[in-house]
């Protein structure tokens, strides 16, 4: 791997991880035309690194989400050893704070992961099949259509309920399946639930960071077990600042596009991707 190479697979998981066009698909693409490798394939590590570069600029696009999460769990705990001391102070879910309410909501969207995990390795190996991609890419087109011609919704942390929740990690989970855009099947599964169009962004991208911390931590006990090439780290290090910056303005691009009702234009280039995957795994 040289450095451009590092910084082109960078860029394709900043923009491809977020904007709703299935990173996964885009690799098969490039795998068919150019024989290129994807970052899990050509080293653990980098993969790792340009995990970590999205995860970045998420946590500073949605910081102060962050913040109110934390600090709200730790008023939380604070509260309930108040009353297990035998305080009489009580707190109902329908008064639960809106960040705490939060946690909850993304905790239960998880859920649905840990029903597909026994299937992971099976649903992932479509990748080795690039028309089935294809296929699922023009799904996503149909999704991502379909999702921008709901009425528009009005729900947000404070009333989005936890069946609301769970139907958005069910979009989460069936996007393991290459092609599927994880980003894509969680912002029209929430707009498809009544999300206010920011809210679905939000959640779907603060759903993305325990999923992303896992994939790291899974894929670091890897790492430690295949040893690592110091040579290369520089150059892995460039892929994952680029993986973080064009991370950065993905996310600010669709936010931009979905509050506008534009999400849907997406469609247009996921089919387009499809059609030439499919063409491509018949012909090359």
């Amino acid at each position: 791997m040289n450095i451009l190479h590092a910084i082109f697979l960078g860029l394709v998981q900043g923009l491809a991880e977020f904007l709703p066009i299935s990173s996964s698909g885009h690799l098969v693409l490039f795998s068919n035309l150019f024989g290129l490798e994807s970052a899990e394939e050509s080293n653990l590590l980098f993969d790792v690194l340009l995990h970590l570069g999205t995860l970045v600029a998420v946590c500073i696009v949605y910081r102060k989400d962050i913040a109110d999460m934390i600090r709200e769990f730790f008023s939380f705990v604070m509260r309930k050893k108040g009353r297990d001391d035998g305080s009489s102070n009580s707190l109902s879910f329908a008064n639960t704070p809106p960040a705490l309410r939060l946690i909850f909501l993304l905790i239960v969207s998880m859920l649905p992961l840990f029903l597909v995990f026994p299937f992971k390795g099976m649903l992932e190996s479509i990748r080795t099949k690039p028309a089935l991609v294809g296929v699922a890419l023009l799904v996503t087109g149909v999704i991502l259509f379909a999702s921008d011609r709901v009425a528009k919704g009005r729900k947000t942390e404070r009333s989005t309920t936890w069946l609301d929740a769970l139907f958005v990690g069910v979009c989460q989970a069936v996007a393991i399946i290459p092609g599927i855009s994880r980003s894509g099947a969680t912002i029209a599964g929430g707009l498809f639930s009544g999300f206010d169009r920011k809210f679905a962004v939000r959640f779907s991208f603060l759903m993305s960071i325990p999923t992303v911390v896992a994939a790291v931590v899974l894929t670091l006990a890897d790492v430690l077990k295949t040893g690592v090439d110091l040579t290369m780290v520089p150059i892995y290090l460039c892929g994952m600042v680029v993986a973080g910056v064009s991370g950065f303005f993905a996310i600010k691009i669709l936010s931009y596009l979905t509050e506008k009702g534009r999400f849907g234009n997406f469609a247009w280039y996921c089919w387009a991707v499809g059609l030439v995957t499919i063409i491509t795994s018949l012909v090359v």
